[in-house]
């Protein structure tokens, strides 16, 4: 996020480059720069004549190249931005020829998302020399949370740890779809606002008692009915809730907790950097590794590798994943 800004900061002063490489598996500052860029070089009269999009899946490198290097028409640059780019990866590194001598006037954009150029090759080398290649990294999980919050700052809005994560848990750690979400709130909710659970529930359609969150938060405190509620909501509603993921979320979990038990300094500020997670759940931990000793951990992590199996359909017998929650509950609760 602070290299975006950066590239953002440099070329609002003026300071443009003949080429913009973005690569990397998360596509959402790859685009944000992309838009950036084609709505800030150019004036809007300029536009007309000198910014082109093209798409990786209708061009060769050759047809690049040559429109790169045409001219301006009655303004200082021309835009060229390429989208999808990856789909050009078999020749993209056929660019070195115009990398080595870019044309000045030309500014060009290009978006090769999913994936990334070899560094230890020459093509790299060229393009970090004449222009930016800026590679757009996949976040954590356990770093959306914070990612979501400082998205929000700037627009003068807040949210609570709980609904972070409930974001999170929900629709993963793609940026894109996050932000889509953040944006309809943002219509709903004045500036000044914070998110809550409860806007969560209303606006997106998360439960802010029966999700993941929630589940674990049973479990840990060993609150058996509670458990229960929400594994009997989950089968009730399995397209929303797939057991895949419940299962994925409770191995992470367990997994912290034996990290938990494995750790001298069990300060607040060590095991929230350890587990990696907001200092805000670490009591929710403490709690956990009191009710579920080293040894239980372990059997549980077993079986969860086990029920992992299941919910992909091997060995199951066609078992509906309601009824093997239920029985992994019983397993983790007993």
């Amino acid at each position: 996020m602070d290299e975006v800004k950066a590239l953002v900061a440099d070329i609002k002063k003026g300071h443009i480059k003949p080429i913009y490489f973005l690569m990397g598996e998360e596509a959402y500052y790859i685009d944000k720069l992309s838009e950036f860029i084609e709505s800030s070089v150019l004036t809007e009269e300029e536009r007309g004549f000198n910014q082109v999009v093209l798409y990786g899946r209708d061009v060769s490198i050759e047809d690049i190249i040559g429109q790169a290097k045409r001219y301006p028409m009655m303004a200082e640059y021309q835009v060229v931005i390429v989208k999808e780019a990856q789909d050009l990866s078999r020749t993209i590194e056929k660019l070195s020829a115009y990398a080595e001598a870019p044309q000045p006037s030309t500014v060009l954009v290009v978006n090769y998302k999913y994936k990334k150029i070899d560094k230890r090759k020459a093509f790299y080398k060229i393009l970090k020399k004449h222009g930016v290649v800026y590679e757009s990294k996949k976040l954590y999980e356990n770093q959306v949370a914070d990612w979501i919050r400082r998205v929000l700052a700037p627009k003068n809005y807040s949210i609570s740890p709980k609904a972070a994560q409930m974001l999170v848990e929900f629709l993963g750690t793609e940026l894109s779809k996050i932000n889509n979400e953040l944006e309809k709130l943002q219509i709903i909710l004045k500036p000044g606002s914070e998110i809550t659970p409860e806007h969560i529930e209303e606006n997106i359609g998360i439960s802010k008692d029966f999700n993941n969150f929630e589940l674990r938060n049973a479990i840990g405190n060993r609150d058996s009915k509670k458990a229960y509620q929400i594994v009997k909501y989950f089968s009730e509603n399995p397209k929303d809730n797939p057991m895949v993921v419940t299962v994925a979320l409770l191995f992470n979990y367990f997994s912290q907790l034996l990290q938990y038990h494995g750790l001298n300094d069990k300060s607040s500020k060590s095991v929230a950097s350890v587990l990696k997670i907001n200092p805000y759940f670490v009591n929710d931990y403490v709690i956990a590794a009191k009710n579920y000793p080293m040894k239980k951990i372990s059997v549980i992590v077993s079986q969860l590798r086990s029920f992992d199996v299941k919910s992909k359909g091997v060995g199951s017998n066609a078992v509906p994943q309601g009824d093997l929650l239920k029985e992994l509950m019983a397993h983790i609760l007993a």
